[in-house]
């Protein structure tokens, strides 16, 4: 039997630069799986963190070319993201934090957005996921000098898939693990699924709590992601920026949509395919209908393109989660 809304537990925290919600179906085991959301959520960040000093890929990012020695878990990290660029033809590519950091976007979100002022450097195509040089089993990295690693694509959905899977086989229980939109949903749902609200339109500043979703949809299990040019904006020098980039030219994606939703197996693989989708543009529709994912496409204009066995819904009900 599926367990009652009832008992549901909730927690809602920073991290990752954004926020950590988690929901969990036995409420008295919260504690226990909130320090297990903590303590994955803090390792990867340390693993990942383009903008941390003490991270592992700060060191990778600023070896001037010599290979270093890494952690299973960056390992993994580095593995999933050079598979999104492959399966994707290059468009999510984990070389693209020189052509972000030329844009502006060379520190923590929060602080790059304050600064306005005009950009020191011209824009320049990322060098290319084929020049990452990974060594799996020997667990050794090298990214030639000048490459700058950036897995904000796939890392963070990594985070959530991996702490899901962590939470119910510790927990035995059903848990949500949202990280920034990005969803992933383990274990015995509660009655009738967790219920999600789709926002089409949120900005950095906005919170998960006080956001009106544009649809609600009630999802399982699997993953679910949104990728969108609103929430990570900045201006520089008078022109608007946002940190989906296209590799071949190190300019934010210039996308028909300004939000994209897909459901798929796992977190990473809707990250994954969501973020392609802003880059592919009018072609995405057909792309996602292809691969039988569910989407949800918006338009600047607020119209949507739904393939894929999309449910429909009702704008504006339910709640975030």
């Amino acid at each position: 039997m599926a367990p009652s809304t009832e008992a549901i537990g909730t927690r809602t925290f920073p991290a990752l630069g954004t926020f950590a919600s988690l929901l969990i179906t036995d409420a008295s085991k919260l504690e226990q799986a909130c320090a297990l959301l903590t303590g994955g959520v803090l390792a990867m960040d340390m693993a990942c963190s383009r903008f941390r000093t003490d991270s592992e890929l700060w060191r990778v990012n600023h070896a001037q070319g010599r290979p270093v020695r890494i952690s299973p878990l960056l390992v993994d990290a580095l593995a999933t993201a050079l598979t999104a660029a492959r399966i994707t033809d290059g468009d999510v590519d984990p070389t693209c934090g020189e052509p972000l950091a030329r844009l502006g976007y060379d520190r923590d979100f929060a602080q790059a957005q304050q600064d306005t002022s005009g950009l020191s450097q011209a824009p320049a195509p990322a060098a290319g996921w084929r020049t990452v040089e990974l060594d799996q089993e020997q667990r050794v990295v090298r990214v030639p000098e000048g490459v700058i690693l950036d897995l904000g694509a796939t890392a963070k959905a990594l985070a959530a898939d991996r702490a899901a899977d962590r939470i119910t086989a510790a927990m035995g229980c059903g848990v949500l693990v949202n990280l920034g939109g990005d969803i992933r949903a383990a274990g015995e749902p509660p009655a009738g699924g967790w219920r999600v609200g789709i926002v089409d339109d949120a900005l950095f500043e906005t919170r998960s709590d006080q956001a009106e979703p544009s649809q609600t949809v009630m999802i399982r299990d699997g993953g679910l992601a949104t990728s969108s040019t609103m929430i990570r904006s900045w201006q520089r020098g008078g022109i608007s920026m946002h940190h989906i980039i296209v590799p071949s030219t190190g300019l934010p994606a210039d996308s028909c949509w300004r939000t994209v939703s897909v459901a798929a197996a796992t977190c990473v693989d809707a990250n994954t395919a969501s973020t392609a989708a802003i880059l592919r543009g009018e072609r995405a529709a057909d792309w996602l209908d292809g691969l039988r994912l569910p989407a949800r496409l918006v338009h600047h204009d607020g119209t949507t393109v739904t393939v894929g066995g999309w449910p429909a819904g009702t704008a504006g009900t339910g709640s975030q989660v």
